[in-house]
Parts: structure tokens; C-alpha cells; sequence
């Protein structure tokens, strides 16, 4: 089973720019999109459900803002939309789908940069979602939490990091966490087949245009509970794919 994740920042928009002809394309099981912007009343039957795939989708109260939804060849074998708790709900950031014996769960992070109260419930978010799936983890349940993070963990993770350590996205509060994100067994897979490699990013600043000089950040990732980790056979990043300023991260798994 492949899985890919990709913020494709407006789903209508890259729908445009060719989301269907990509699909057949990206050679996967299953895609979780964040930061779709759109509720599924506002899309097409097509574009609900490209090329027959099923979907499950996470709206914001508000329109034009925030959104998931993840796409699979298959049904998944159940579904489910947040948490289950309000205040971490009216964004639409969350789809869990399990597909065979694997949880997948498709998540938008928050992002902290706006001012203190956005970061407050950034770093409140990240902690819902560390308890939720730590105790799914300490269940035995194989576990993938896949998504745009808005968190570089490492130096190697970023192009500037000395430039950007009291940027929301690289703060040690926000570090901190992915340390105890790995802490609670869930592995950066990425790292796993790619230790040292630098210069891996998934997002660039496209005011700047940094993508040309590849001056980007890592911050979409699959997370997967150790429990899984030995199952996955390969990790990638796709910087060839464009029409959004993040690109699609990918795994591989033998299940």
C-alpha cells in the first residue's frame, strides 16, 4: 500500500491546475490533502470522488479556510471526522480512516506564526493529538499520522535555521513536542531511509519565490507508530510535483 499526504493549499484551485490527471500518476492507494478550503457541498461529483476513488471529507466552520479530506482507491473499513472534541473540531483538521489493520489519520496542524493565541492552540492541538494517538499506540494498533505539521524538527530540516529559531514553525516549544511525539514511539519514517540528507524540503515561500533556489522547510510528514514502522518499505518526497507551495511526501507499506 502506498500512502502519500500533500497540503495542496485550495483543493478547487489545484483541482484546476490538474489534481485528476495527476492522480493515475502519483501511483497510490491512498492521499490525504490538507488546507483544502472547500466544503464538499461547494464540489463537484467528479472532484468528490476523482475517477470513482472514495473520499472522506473535514470542513472549517468557516468557508475558504482550513479542510481535509483523504482519497482511497478502496472504502476504507471505517471512518471518522475529529477528534470528538469541540474546541479542536470547528477547523476541520482531522480525518481518520482505517484501511486493513492500519489507522491512518490525515491531520492539518495548526499554524502558530498569526500571534500568541494561534500558537496557544497550535501547541494545545499538538497535545490532543499526543494523547489521542499515544493511547491507540499503547493499544498495539498501527498507527499513521500523516500531514502538514508546520514544524521543522531538526536544523537539517530547514534551509535556515539560525535565520528562523524565534519563528513560529522552528520555536523549542514546538521542537520540543516532535521530541516527545518520537518519544511516545512514533518515528519520522522519512528519517528512517534518509538519515543525513539535507536540503529535503516540502514547503517554500512562494512570495520569494524560494522554491527555484530551494530554500524551503520540511514540514509534512508521515509519523508512524513503532508498532508499524518495521512494515514500511520505503519514504519519499516529490519536489517534481507542483501546483501548490507544498509538495506530496510519500510511504510505502507491506501489509
Amino acid at each position: 500500500m502506498r500512502i502519500l499526504s500533500w497540503n495542496v493549499n485550495g483543493y478547487r484551485a489545484v483541482w484546476k491546475k490538474g489534481f485528476k490527471e495527476w492522480l493515475p500518476e502519483l501511483n497510490t492507494d491512498v492521499i490525504g490533502i490538507q488546507e483544502t478550503k472547500a466544503w464538499p457541498e461547494q464540489l463537484t461529483e467528479e472532484q468528490l470522488n476523482p475517477l470513482g476513488w472514495h473520499s472522506v471529507f473535514a470542513q472549517a466552520e468557516k468557508k475558504g479556510y482550513s479542510g481535509v479530506a483523504t482519497f482511497s482507491k478502496k472504502a476504507p473499513t471505517s471512518t471518522q471526522i475529529g477528534f470528538g472534541d469541540p474546541p479542536f473540531d470547528t477547523e476541520g483538521r482531522v480525518v481518520i480512516t482505517e484501511h486493513k489493520d492500519v489507522l491512518l489519520a490525515n491531520i492539518y496542524f495548526p499554524n502558530g506564526k498569526r500571534d500568541k493565541t494561534r500558537l496557544k492552540y497550535k501547541m494545545d492541538f499538538y497535545e490532543k493529538t499526543l494523547d489521542y494517538f499515544k493511547a491507540l499506540r499503547d493499544e498495539g494498533r498501527k498507527v499513521i499520522v500523516c500531514g502538514d505539521y508546520n514544524t521543522a524538527h531538526k536544523e537539517i530540516d530547514l534551509a535556515r535555521p539560525k535565520e528562523n529559531a524565534k519563528v513560529s514553525g522552528f520555536l523549542p516549544e514546538e521542537r520540543a513536542w516532535i521530541d516527545r511525539w518520537t518519544e511516545a514511539g512514533f518515528v519520522d519514517i522519512f528519517r528512517t531511509f534518509h538519515p543525513d540528507e539535507a536540503e529535503q524540503y516540502t514547503w517554500w515561500d512562494m512570495v520569494t519565490r524560494a522554491r527555484d533556489r530551494n530554500v524551503g522547510w520540511r514540514i509534512d510528514y508521515h509519523f508512524v507508530s513503532d508498532t508499524l514502522a518495521d512494515q514500511v518499505k520505503d519514504a519519499w518526497i516529490m519536489p517534481d510535483i507542483m501546483g501548490s507551495d507544498h509538495c506530496p511526501v510519500g510511504i510505502e507499506l507491506d501489509i
